[in-house]
């Protein structure tokens, strides 16, 4: 079979609001080949990725993604890789070439697991996938009282782990930020697992990080996410041997297997963070995942999107045992809440399993993507180079 049409379906929120909240907007890719159709969602900006599939070539690698992907032989995983690093040789110089392809790999290997009636991870070579334990993934609230008050509602909905992060951390003085932190662990209680994430707030400023070192300790976090940008190397060695017991974690900014394995090779994480949606779909991050294992470093999904994305966030390392912590986000907006037919729920055990269903097991919901549409036309010298498709 060969890829007959990519749909790009760009949603947003009536009204998207300056904090850090990634489920305010989504962009679902739709593949179909031989009958089938298969789902991907990019973690981007909407707009620009659509850009990139259908923009003017500018020079021999520099291409629209399109020109790598439509009528392109799709039957078995060497022609999803095939695909993968096509796109990446021919549309080298497009800065969104990483998001875009992300959603495309995702939706490939949603659409060839339907076709052979098996769920992704099987697909990806794990005879099984196993459950995962879901942490609470959240943003701090403007006051310590707030924080407080999310990590009681978390607590008591049964999440036995936590993660707050953004909002004011880190952002004002070290004494704020220590009541943050308090007041997370607080609401929690002492048994639970509590994690910060900073969003690179610090950039690559070691000493800003270093002062928050012991309101971590004091209060048992089990990692601090992302203190600097993913690129920072040398900074987040230097904490690491500062930590302690605190972890690093980061990665989710990576865009291609070179950044991933940068970050595990000389940023000294003890978590490597990974999103699907970003770089370069579940191909690979998959093969992040094997590296990462390979070098004793834990690999945790990135996701705070749809169940869609957390699907696919979660194929890559389904079935490796030892990695049992995955993010689930908690408080997405209603575009996310809505965006599928069936959500991810933790089970009665609290924990996170997989669908055995064909592909992610997943499906967007119709109504839904008709209420969050965004008509969107791009046209260039008269001529139409996309117009946003219609939903069936």
């Amino acid at each position: 079979m060969k890829i007959e049409a990519v749909d790009f379906f760009y949603l947003s929120m009536p009204e998207v609001r300056n904090v850090g909240d990634g489920s305010q907007d989504a962009l679902l890719v739709r593949v179909q080949a031989g009958g089938c159709s298969g789902w991907g969602e990019c973690e981007a900006a909407p707009l620009v990725s659509i850009a990139s599939w259908v923009c003017p070539m500018s020079h021999s690698a520099c291409k629209p993604i399109r020109d790598s992907v439509l009528g392109q032989r799709l039957e078995a995983v060497d022609d999803v890789r095939r695909i993968n690093a096509l796109v990446r040789q021919n549309s080298l110089d497009l800065l969104q070439t990483d998001h875009t392809l992300s959603g495309i790999d995702v939706a490939m290997w949603d659409l060839l697991a339907k076709k052979q009636e098996m769920p992704v991870y099987r697909l990806l070579g794990y005879p099984r996938a196993y459950p995962k334990t879901p942490y609470a993934s959240q943003l701090f609230g403007d006051d310590p009282a707030e924080t407080h008050r999310r990590a009681g509602e978390v607590r008591r909905a049964g999440f036995t782990a936590a993660k707050f992060g953004w909002g004011p951390f880190g952002r004002g003085s070290v004494r704020a930020d220590d009541d943050q932190v308090q007041a997370a662990r607080e609401g929690l209680g002492d048994d639970a697992v509590l994690l910060v994430d900073v969003g690179t707030v610090w950039g690559d400023n070691v000493a800003a990080a270093r002062l928050r070192l012991p309101a971590l300790r004091r209060c048992r976090v089990g990692w601090l996410e992302e203190p600097f940008v993913s690129g920072a190397l040398a900074s987040y060695r230097a904490l690491a041997a500062e930590a302690g017991a605190i972890r690093l974690a980061g990665g989710e900014g990576c865009r291609n297997f070179h950044e991933g394995r940068a970050m595990v090779d000389h940023a000294a994480l003890g978590c490597l963070q990974i999103d699907a949606g970003r770089v370069g779909g579940i191909t690979t991050a998959k093969d992040l995942a094997d590296y990462a294992r390979g070098h004793d470093v834990r690999f945790v999904n990135h996701t705070f999107t749809t169940s869609l994305a957390l699907s696919a966030s979660l194929q890559p390392f389904a079935g490796i045992e030892t990695d049992d912590l995955c993010e689930y986000p908690v408080a997405v907006s209603s575009l996310a809440a809505e965006m599928t037919t069936t959500r991810l729920v933790p089970g009665p055990d609290g924990r996170i399993t997989l669908p055995d269903a064909p592909g992610l097991g997943i499906e967007p919901d119709t109504r839904a993507i008709r209420k969050y549409l965004v008509d969107v036309h791009i046209e260039l010298a008269g001529k139409t180079l996309y117009r946003s498709p219609t939903v069936e």
